[in-house]
């Protein structure tokens, strides 16, 4: 659902991270209920909705060069990280739908090929959905190769909640390989511009480069193009100094409008 960029929505209360003045450190991306605040913006971009929960059976090829796309946060036949999952949860539980898919995954593992996956992949993949061992491989996955990451990158920088979910929604689209778009890349872009809390930098001004330096990687890949989840999302909580996520949240991603209460 690729679709204009908009104007940002409303204006959002919250607290920055600076400002808490209380003695107790304002909680991280990992806190259980910031967690699931995260699971839902992604959700919002990557499906056009909040109920993340539902998408552990979603798989289509979106024409992106990565072959199928699918699960909660968008594992890939051409990006290794589907053929780790499913090798995880054949680990878990021989035999299942996909087990049988592992050799055609080997094989398809960095193209946009379907060779030996189709036709009946997609039917098993949405079959296995329905198995709660094979939600837990996708959750165990998501963390391991992308949410802990970011989180921990993000902490180390010195940046709080809305800081580390950039980090994350970065892993989740670009990855965090060695290529010029890749998380690694666009953090250090960031870091020829600003200095992270880390080093001494303001939050604010090193989030607004992070931020820069996401928009030109988006930019340069055609499916990413649309930068709305930035433009209309994370820079408004950014513009805000919304730094914890504290509900209540308004953004909008390719003109679908949210709310979290």
């Amino acid at each position: 659902m690729i679709g204009a960029t908009l104007v940002a929505g409303p204006a959002l209360t919250g607290t920055p991270a600076s400002a808490a003045g209380t003695g107790t450190a304002a909680p991280g991306l990992d806190d259980p209920a910031k967690k699931e605040i995260a699971m839902k913006l992604v959700s919002s971009a990557e499906n056009s909705s909040l109920d993340w929960k539902a998408q552990y059976g979603y798989i289509e090829d979106i024409g992106d060069g990565r072959g199928y796309t699918a699960g909660i946060i968008g594992f890939c036949s051409g990006t290794h990280d589907m053929l780790d999952l499913v090798e995880l949860y054949t680990q878990r539980k021989p035999g299942n739908p996909l087990a049988g898919y592992l050799p055609a995954l080997r094989r398809v593992d960095g193209s946009d090929s379907h060779e030996g996956l189709d036709p009946g992949y997609p039917d098993a993949w949405r079959r296995a959905a329905q198995d709660q061992v094979f939600k837990q491989a996708q959750n165990d996955e998501r963390d391991r190769v992308y949410f802990n990451p970011a989180v921990q990158r993000g902490k180390a920088d010195g940046i709080g909640t809305l800081g580390q979910f950039t980090y994350y929604d970065a892993i989740v689209m670009h990855g965090n390989g060695g290529d010029s778009t890749s998380f690694g890349s666009i953090r250090n872009r960031a870091l020829g511009r600003a200095r992270p809390p880390a080093q001494g930098g303001d939050e604010v001004t090193y989030l607004n480069a992070f931020l820069d330096a996401r928009v030109w990687a988006m930019k340069q890949e055609e499916a990413h193009s649309d930068t709305s989840r930035v433009d209309t999302a994370q820079r408004v909580f950014l513009r805000n100094r919304n730094l914890n996520l504290n509900p209540p949240l308004d953004w909008q991603v390719y003109g679908d409008s949210f709310h979290i209460g």
